[in-house]
């Protein structure tokens, strides 16, 4: 089976770290994003990567010139402008010559959805599309999806109040689709999944849901891109893995804990970095701090210098000596 995954957003959440380049190019732990989302899909059966490209899409053609990612052959499909979520799936997948059934996933979620199970639910089910679901604790934020006994989606109901919600099931951004789906989109122009098709596929009784309670995390904000790489660190999937690269300095009067040290970054005497997320070749002078915050490759903190409460420094930014941030963006977002 093949899959479409979209990867052509701006990524505003995370800005100014997607400034000038795409969410799924930023790194978890020691791997570009995008290439957990395609090695847990190569785990799983799936066996060619359609990339729905539109912000940026050399990012990606440089980083996997010869056209594999995680061991995975891929094909790139760039949309000539933005058609939203619906839009650049048929137009990805009719740039493929997908003609069987096939997967889309948004590229920004990561997962340990056992996606051959979808798969077999979908089959077994008849669905034209079957949406795979999660629970959350405040659904007011994403697309909910209230289903029947069998699975059959009764409503699919984008962002509603939270007094409002028919239930904690969110859309979780993995799908298994018909080709017929493709018909369903009018083309040329923009069209959301999740505003127009999957509505009116839900009033067809055609929409079928799978429900899941495995790990399942959103990374498009400065908070959860944090989290995900938090857990791998602390073991929450699979074994615990070190944060600190091999080829960063950290120094014997530094203290770090719980955090990201990447390649060629140096963390100086008596800098302390906590919980937090410190790219390649940036520098953390001496007796700075950096606590649960994001700072991008070859930025310069300096000395004494405090970066705090989700902030983001931005890549090749400065933070003055003795500078304080709290909540902050590096440079200044509008």
């Amino acid at each position: 089976m093949r899959a479409v995954v979209l990867v052509g957003g701006l990524g505003t959440r995370l800005r100014p770290l997607t400034t000038d380049l795409p969410k799924q190019m930023l790194p978890i732990l020691d791997r570009p994003m995008i290439e957990h989302v395609v090695g847990h899909l190569a785990t799983h059966g799936i066996d060619e990567v359609v990339l729905s490209l539109g912000f940026l899409p050399g990012a990606f053609l440089d980083a996997y010139p010869d056209g594999r990612c995680a061991g995975v052959p891929l094909t790139y499909a760039v949309e000539p402008e933005p058609l939203d979520t619906a839009g650049a799936i048929r137009f990805a997948a009719e740039d493929a010559g997908i003609e069987e059934t096939f997967l889309v996933l948004n590229g920004d979620v990561l997962t340990d959805l056992a996606v051959d199970e979808l798969i077999l639910f979908h089959r077994a089910s008849g669905a034209e599309a079957t949406v795979s679901l999660t629970p959350v604790d405040d659904p007011s934020r994403y697309g909910v999806v209230p289903t029947d006994a069998d699975g059959r989606v009764t409503g699919f109901i984008e962002k509603p109040p939270a007094d409002e919600a028919p239930c904690n099931w969110i859309n979780a951004g993995t799908y298994v689709l018909e080709p017929s789906v493709l018909q369903r989109i009018p083309p040329g122009r923009r069209v959301s999944v999740e505003r127009e098709v999957f509505p009116a596929m839900a009033d067809a009784g055609t929409l079928f849901g799978f429900r899941s309670e495995c790990y399942w995390v959103d990374t498009g904000t400065p908070e959860t891109y944090l989290d995900v790489q938090l857990d791998l660190m602390d073991g929450v999937r699979g074994p615990a893995r070190s944060g600190v690269d091999d080829a960063a300095e950290v120094h014997t009067g530094a203290m770090v804990r719980r955090s990201v040290i990447g390649p060629g970054a140096v963390v100086a005497e008596g800098a302390r970095v906590c919980d937090s997320v410190v790219m390649a070749g940036s520098n953390i002078g001496e007796g700075a701090v950096v606590d649960g915050s994001l700072v991008g490759r070859d930025a310069s903190i300096g000395s004494d210098a405090q970066v705090l409460g989700f902030s983001v420094v931005g890549h090749g930014a400065v933070v003055a000596v003795g500078e304080r941030l709290d909540g902050d963006r590096r440079p200044e977002q509008d």
